[in-house]
């Protein structure tokens, strides 16, 4: 046996040690390790390399102290087998997507598709799980159970394209020097980097987060329709845009009283001229769906209803009125959130909201990433739109794998977009790009 493998054996039989992060109080124990951060278990803390990040907090592994007793002795003992504390061989970097939604799942699909046969990395936020977002405000018109929606479990996917599934991680900064993604799971590096993390809810002050419902993804959504079982609820919808109107539409189906409510004077009033937006409020009245909608009015609060009141919450109306309900769900429309943008130093165009991108290409203004989907702006507007996605992943894909890029749609086309509301399904003819 060589030395070095005597000396892996000898450390290896030594107390594992524990590490507490000042920051967040989260323990690193060497024998398990972070496989999430690139640390298998046994992965002695020495080991660790100095870019590791804190799979809570991210900050580095100088914040944190060790813990318990056998610390003197299995350092002294380390430091006599070097081979052992060495870094551990760097993985290979590739492609990392940050957003498992549509758009992430999509540009995997794309590069695996275009001959991309190297590390692919999807790191998310949320559970990972496939399924069609714009079948969340039609599911009661579908009769799709909340559970079904899912069209295939993450890690099924996962398997199947070759991914390295990161849940649950939050991505926090870019490095674009150093082309690393620092993560609250650990840090990734990266030759190609594709920021698909869509857009949040734009929540004005009068809707506090705790007090409404956000149906901006699918945990939410199942969530708010455990809330609504069993008997039919009084709900607030605020916004009588796309989603505010399906889901109205679809929640009225279900037997719930809905008031829509709108600062615009009619519902859809940035999507359809006036006389449509008449018959779609005609449509709902003569098929009896439990909708009354407000026009020109603000909200200017919501408080919890009175201990002995049967409603939930009040939601206070600018004209003084209040309206007693057992649900409020904002539908004020999304942001794009920059902090990713910022921290890279990509051009984000702060009026349209959105990461700025070359609409042949999906380059960003940094070399090496990407972007798609809802944090994207192209020719100064924002498309948060399922159509531009599959365009935009074949984009990256081609330009990723160096093959030729897909032929451009022209300058002058439309889109179209459905509004599923099933009282009166609409179809609006989007305007091309300026």
């Amino acid at each position: 046996m060589s030395a070095a493998a005597v000396a892996m054996d000898a450390a290896a039989a030594l107390p594992w040690r524990r590490f507490l992060c000042r920051v967040c109080g989260i323990v690193y124990d060497e024998a398990l390790g972070d496989p999430d951060g690139g640390l298998a278990p046994g992965t002695r803390f020495e080991a660790i390399p100095d870019d590791w990040a804190c799979p809570v907090c991210g900050v580095g592994k100088a914040e944190f102290e060790p813990i318990g007793d056998a610390q003197p002795a299995v350092a002294a003992a380390l430091a006599s087998a070097p081979s052992v504390t060495g870094l551990p061989p760097s993985r290979q970097p590739g492609v990392v997507i940050v957003g498992a939604g549509r758009a992430g799942w999509q540009v995997v699909q794309a590069l695996r598709e275009a001959g991309w046969a190297g590390p692919l990395s999807l790191v998310t936020a949320c559970p990972g799980d496939v399924y069609d977002k714009p079948q969340l405000s039609v599911a009661v018109a579908r009769g799709l159970d909340p559970q079904a929606l899912v069209r295939e479990p993450a890690a099924v996917a996962a398997a199947r394209w070759r991914v390295q599934l990161i849940t649950d991680a939050v991505a926090v900064a870019i490095d674009p020097l150093a082309r690393r993604l620092r993560t609250t799971r650990g840090t990734l590096r990266w030759q190609h980097l594709v920021l698909a993390h869509g857009a949040q809810p734009a929540l004005p002050a009068c809707l506090p987060p705790g007090r409404v419902w956000r149906v901006n993804d699918l945990p939410a959504y199942q969530k708010m329709r455990a809330a609504l079982a069993g008997a039919p609820q009084r709900l607030a919808i605020v916004g009588a845009g796309l989603v505010g109107c399906e889901l109205a539409n679809d929640l009225a189906l279900a037997g719930h009283a809905v008031s829509l409510l709108d600062q615009a004077a009619r519902p859809l009033a940035t999507q359809v001229a006036a006389e449509v937006s008449q018959r779609l409020l005609d449509a709902w009245q003569t098929q009896g769906l439990p909708i009354c909608f407000e026009g020109g009015v603000a909200v200017a609060g919501v408080e919890p209803g009175p201990p002995a009141a049967a409603a939930r919450w009040q939601l206070r109306l600018a004209d003084g009125r209040v309206l007693a309900v057992d649900q409020v769900i904002a539908a004020t429309g999304l942001r794009a959130p920059d902090r990713l943008a910022r921290s890279a130093g990509l051009a984000f165009d702060a009026a349209a909201g959105g990461i700025v991108i070359n609409p042949a290409t999906a380059a960003t203004s940094v070399a090496g990433i990407h972007a798609l989907g809802d944090c994207v702006v192209e020719q100064g507007r924002a498309s948060r739109f399922i159509a531009p996605i599959t365009r935009q992943a074949a984009a990256i894909a081609a330009a990723i794998t160096g093959r030729p890029l897909p032929l451009a749609a022209p300058a002058d086309a439309e889109s179209l977009l459905r509004i599923k509301t099933s009282a009166m399904p609409i179809t609006v003819r989007l305007p091309a790009a300026a």
